[in-house]
């Protein structure tokens, strides 16, 4: 029996298959790999969403995918947003392309989130500082940024295994 679970988002996304060398290789770290998608549940669906809801963290996930463009694991986070049943205001999000919101803690946050995903070496005292000036919690702030980190080693972690099996 496999010492990980084809059913992890990491393994799913990066097309990770039984009996490949790079499943084989996974087994020897199926800690790290649980570990991961248990930070991915907890990032995504925490007993305690603070300000961000399960909906606006899948939103916010498929955003930062689609911002560093990785549209399968998107697509992944957008049937959360569905699963969740987000409003029209909260399904946008997901899309870059879409309007800013009108709400202006909800455009903050969203701010934010696109400067952390696409220019995180940007990214200043300021921007937090903006964050809390639209009513952004300071727990909220740090849930935020979980966010944002998680999303970043997720999207590196599956594109260094894409490369390792050989796919583009």
């Amino acid at each position: 029996m496999s010492g990980i679970s084809l059913n992890d988002v990491v393994i799913a996304q990066a097309g990770i298959e039984p009996g490949t060398p790079v499943h084989h290789a996974l087994e020897g770290r199926a800690d790290v790999m649980e570990m991961t998608q248990a930070t991915h549940d907890a990032a995504l669906k925490p007993n305690d969403p603070g300000g961000l809801s399960h909906a606006l963290r899948a939103a916010l996930a498929a955003r930062i995918a689609r911002l560093n463009d990785d549209e399968a694991l998107a697509e992944h986070y957008d049937g959360l947003v569905g699963e969740a049943g987000a409003t029209e205001e909260i399904t946008d999000i997901a899309d870059p392309r879409a309007p800013a919101p009108s709400d202006g803690w909800l455009a903050a946050v969203v701010a934010y989130t696109d400067l952390v995903a696409a220019r995180p070496r940007d990214t200043q005292a300021g921007d937090i500082k903006a964050l809390k000036a639209a009513g952004v919690s300071d727990a909220d702030i740090v849930r935020l940024s979980e966010l944002n980190a998680f999303l970043a080693y997720q999207i590196r972690v599956i594109a260094g295994l894409k490369l390792m099996r050989g796919a583009k």
